[in-house]
């Protein structure tokens, strides 16, 4: 089955949250137990952010928003039960064109360094680490809240980023 992905509508954010929380019991067989409280996506719907989706009704979505000049990517998520059908890539090839149809300079996100749906993906998709001098301060404040709310205590965790071309010639 296709999963188009779409701008989110307000009916589709009440589903978002089960989304995330499928999706976060990959991560226990490998020793990560997210703490408890409300999901990323539930903070994003608070804060205003944008979504994407993926499916009708969604079965993935994708949150962003901007810090420092540039698409912040906080966020995909896809139904456990749909994990390795493209879903998650679809998502992200639509971030991206956005992104840069919004004449965004690139993409930044926060993830584990060494989850291999994490930053090996993220790499495999042309991200690359963001060395700490590059980081302006929404990344930074991100990652201070991230030590905070205990997040780096369960592994390893990277910036990474993803140039895109300017406007016009990509």
């Amino acid at each position: 089955m296709e999963y188009d992905v779409r701008l989110a509508r307000p009916d589709d954010l009440a589903g978002l949250p089960p989304i995330e929380n499928s999706g976060d019991r990959l991560f226990q067989p490998i020793g990560i137990v997210f703490p408890p409280g409300p999901t990323i996506a539930e903070h994003m719907i608070e804060k205003g952010a944008e979504f994407l989706v993926a499916g009708d009704p969604p079965v993935g979505f994708a949150a962003v928003e901007e810090v420092d000049g540039a698409t912040h990517l906080e966020q995909i998520s896809v139904h456990a039960d749909l994990v390795g059908r493209g879903i998650g890539t679809r998502l992200l090839r639509a971030v991206t064109e956005r992104a840069a149809a919004h004449g965004s300079p690139g993409v930044s996100l926060l993830t584990f360094r060494d989850v291999a749906w994490n930053g090996p993906w993220y790499a495999r998709n042309g991200f690359a680490d963001l060395p700490e001098e590059r980081w302006g301060p929404g990344i930074r404040a991100y990652w201070d809240a991230e030590i905070e709310a205990g997040l780096h205590a369960l592994g390893p965790r990277a910036v990474m980023w993803l140039p895109l071309p300017p406007p016009g010639t990509g």
